[in-house]
């Protein structure tokens, strides 16, 4: 390892940007963050600004060097790590925003998934992408912009539009317009990309309206895609050698390199995957595939399921309930809650993600009685986390030939005690927390600092984990509950809209 440097991890993640600086040996030294407005209009759609992100880019590395200067010298490389399959449209020439970007979470792709002609294309769909057709993925999202944002065709007639995830915009704005690239990991996830050929796939170009012109190169994932010097926060200029989806980043940060192994991220939503290995594997519906990563000419594919609310469902609980005051207040409300009641919420604020892919149902709680209060209606908020992850991991163990036997969990909620053990209640699995709660943007920033020479491969596989929960309760009392959530969940889908 290279001594006396550092090594930068940005992760743009849903509600905000953190910069993340580690030393030779890979140890976190210091972070910053800053959070950007979640833009919400009447019809329930999600933007986000991404000048206010660009911005925050800059600030949070500028908040690093502030509280030491000298780091500006000694920062080496930095490796991206971003919110999949929110989209955004730009103009090539100026790197001005034609739209604010379309957030993952938003649903406003529903309707065009639904036409006939398209819904017809599903198995196909599935075949090239390894993709259930859903308005989640940025396709749908596209093909909104370009029927509803004249600039687009303007551009795309000028020969000046960029069209890209979070990843290819960070790229083309930290190098100033020069670079315009992105990797499979957040190509797999558009919907737009031939999995086993990784590359665009111009029949689903052509079905979901999308350019092809406009898309970005796609490189391996530890690629060198330009040099930055954050807009002149650091003595030199410095590459940004690897760019991955803040999902898979966390896999690779929880040192997850063979088959089998499983992470969950606990984020605003969750991701749930599982390392397949090198080939594409067969799966159940409900469960999807999509690129790892891929380093040095070689392909990582996974198995995952995604969750629209997961640890979000807290903010919910905060900002529009008010329920609580502070996220870390419910784990001793959940403490609290009456044993004997049984509601259940279903956090289906802007449908439902895997496994069931219907982004028309909307949310309910469920089994209300005297019994069921505030500490009662927090509670099940949190399960209500607990139990998407044990329903994904359900298939995933019913889909993979390898026996899943522990899973490695981060994100914001895993500080919650109450949530991770009733989650190792219901997988009847070992969970392990570790001592780094931002695994995404570690993953990108070793990644780099891997593919830069910095640090060697063996220290993914070094043990840094912090906590770690045994199943406890009781077995059929488990079941008795997973049999109400799905109830639960069966109502929810019958009420949809």
């Amino acid at each position: 390892m290279t001594k006396d440097v550092y090594v930068l991890g940005i992760d743009q993640s849903t509600q905000g940007t953190k910069a993340l600086l580690f030393d030779a040996q890979g140890k976190l030294v210091d972070k910053a963050t800053l959070p950007h407005r979640q833009i919400i209009n009447e019809l329930g759609y999600v933007e986000h600004d991404l000048n206010e992100i660009a911005a925050n880019v800059i600030g949070v590395v500028k908040a690093l060097i502030d509280r030491d200067p000298k780091r500006s010298e000694k920062i080496a490389t930095v490796g991206l790590s971003v919110q999949r399959e929110t989209v955004g449209a730009w103009r090539k020439s100026t790197l001005e925003p034609l739209y604010n970007a379309i957030v993952w979470q938003c649903a406003r792709g529903a309707e065009f998934v639904s036409r006939p002609e398209v819904k017809s294309k599903a198995d196909r769909i599935r075949q090239i992408t390894g993709l259930e057709l859903s308005e989640y993925f940025s396709a749908a999202k596209i093909t909104w912009l370009v029927d509803n944002v004249p600039a687009l065709k303007e551009c795309a007639d000028r020969k000046d539009l960029c069209i890209g995830n979070m990843d290819s915009f960070l790229i083309s704005f930290l190098t100033h317009g020069k670079n315009f690239a992105t990797e499979p990991s957040n190509a797999s996830r558009t919907q737009l990309m031939d999995l086993k050929k990784i590359c665009w796939s111009e029949e689903l170009c052509s079905l979901f309206k999308v350019p092809l012109e406009a898309l970005p190169e796609i490189k391996d994932s530890d690629s060198e895609f330009g040099l930055t010097d954050f807009n002149g926060l650091l003595k030199h200029q410095i590459p940004i050698h690897a760019a991955i989806g803040d999902s898979q980043g966390a896999l690779f940060g929880h040192g997850c390199s063979k088959p089998g192994q499983v992470k969950t991220t606990y984020g605003t939503g969750s991701s749930i995957m599982m390392n397949s290995g090198s080939e594409v594997s067969s799966c159940e519906k409900g469960i999807v595939n999509s690129v790892g990563w891929r380093r040095r000419g070689s392909t990582t594919y996974v198995l995952e399921g995604n969750i629209n609310y997961s640890a979000g469902i807290i903010s919910y609980l905060k900002d529009d309930m008010q329920l609580i005051s502070d996220p870390k207040e419910t784990e001793e409300l959940a403490r609290a809650a009456n044993p004997n009641d049984r509601c259940y919420f279903v956090p289906a604020l802007s449908g439902l993600g895997a496994p069931y892919f219907n982004g028309n149902v909307r949310g309910s709680i469920l089994g209300i009685s005297r019994l069921t209060g505030k500490n009662e209606i927090v509670r099940a908020a949190l399960d209500s986390i607990a139990y998407q992850v044990n329903d994904i991991i359900t298939l995933i163990r019913r889909s993979s030939d390898v026996e899943v036997t522990q899973l490695c969990v981060d994100g914001g909620a895993t500080s919650n005690k109450y949530l991770m053990q009733f989650q190792a209640d219901l997988l009847r699995l070992p969970l392990k927390v570790p001592a780094v709660a931002e695994l995404s943007g570690m993953g990108a920033a070793f990644m780099a600092a891997i593919a830069q020479g910095i640090y060697s491969e063996n220290i993914l596989s070094e043990d840094r984990f912090e906590n770690s929960y045994i199943p406890k309760a009781d077995k059929n009392e488990i079941d008795a509950k997973v049999e109400g959530w799905h109830k639960a969940i069966n109502s929810t889908i019958g009420y949809g809209i």
